[in-house]
């Protein structure tokens, strides 16, 4: 995350959201730039933190993870929908951001399982 702190204002804040949503936050060596080791998970919950918060200096963060988050794999998929028994194609399109083709794909093999 180029220039984290110069960026945001109430920097602290936003660290201890971050790290309260159970992810680490680290610098870079001695640079402006500092590293964000995250699930998926976390990153959504940070992602809907920063836009609950309203903090206009946030949102470039939000929309930089968004960016940076890369697809989820049909595993990941699958794991998501077995922990939740039940969970229909909205609601795992829903929390995983993925298409409904893949979620589709997810339940049907869940329920042949």
């Amino acid at each position: 995350m180029p220039s984290f702190l110069r960026k945001t204002m109430k920097a602290y804040a936003l660290k201890a959201h971050i790290r309260e949503a159970g992810c680490e936050l680290t610098r870079v060596g001695r640079s402006r730039n500092w590293k964000l080791t995250a699930t998926r998970q976390q990153l959504l919950a940070i992602i809907e933190i920063i836009e609950q918060a309203q903090e206009s200096s946030w949102l470039w963060l939000a929309k930089h993870l968004r960016k940076q988050q890369e697809d989820i794999t049909y595993d990941e998929l699958l794991h998501v929908a077995k922990q939740q028994e039940g969970i229909t194609v909205n609601q795992l399109v829903a929390k995983t951001d993925c298409t409904a083709a893949q979620a589709r794909r997810v339940i049907d093999e869940l329920e042949f399982m």
